[in-house]
């Protein structure tokens, strides 16, 4: 586990709300539904107590579904950021932010990337979006847009975060936004 012995992880709290579409929801009236669909969410009011070091609040509003947002909690060690794409590393009293590569098709999955370093009770924010497809046998793709946010202790909701990290590229081809950090 990242931290190392005599290190004492505090609580992490994890949102990721994803939104996820298929190839024929690409036009503008698709677009309009899905608009304003990754935004914070609110926190379940009931978060796991005790020694928890991370909690995972992962938020999905599929296309299939709807667009109706559909949550889960979890709660474990560190190890469990990786499934919300994330490595956690600590740097004395700051948490160390790291985007893992990832399985998406678009962007090209690159190395780990930084990207930022929380103090306790800081916020950061984190924006991508990704076009996905199944499998080499399966032509059909799937996009989502992300929005992870990672809170340094206990929060009580995401406001206006302390880090902003945007890697949300064209998915559909054009000039790209580029990589813009806050």
């Amino acid at each position: 586990m990242p931290g190392g012995r005599g290190y004492t992880w505090v609580v992490i709290l994890i949102q990721r709300v994803r939104v996820r579409w298929t190839a024929d929801a690409r036009g503008a009236p698709a677009a309009n539904a899905r608009r304003g669909l990754a935004r914070a969410m609110p926190l379940p009011r009931a978060l796991p107590e005790g020694e928890v070091v991370l909690v995972l609040h992962d938020v999905l509003a599929d296309q299939a579904a709807g667009y109706r947002h559909r949550d889960g909690v979890r709660a474990g060690d560190v190890a469990l950021a990786r499934e919300a794409g994330l490595w956690l590393g600590r740097d004395q009293a700051s948490i160390v932010v790291d985007r893992l590569p990832g399985s998406a098709a678009f962007p090209r999955p690159s190395a780990s990337a930084r990207l930022f370093t929380l103090a306790p009770g800081q916020v950061g924010r984190y924006r991508a979006n990704f076009r996905f497809t199944g499998c080499g046998c399966d032509p059909s793709w799937y996009y989502e847009e992300w929005l992870v946010h990672v809170g340094h202790g206990a929060v009580a909701s995401f406001g206006q975060p302390d880090r902003d990290v945007d890697h949300r590229v064209h998915l559909y081809g054009g000039a790209s936004r580029g990589d813009r950090h806050g």
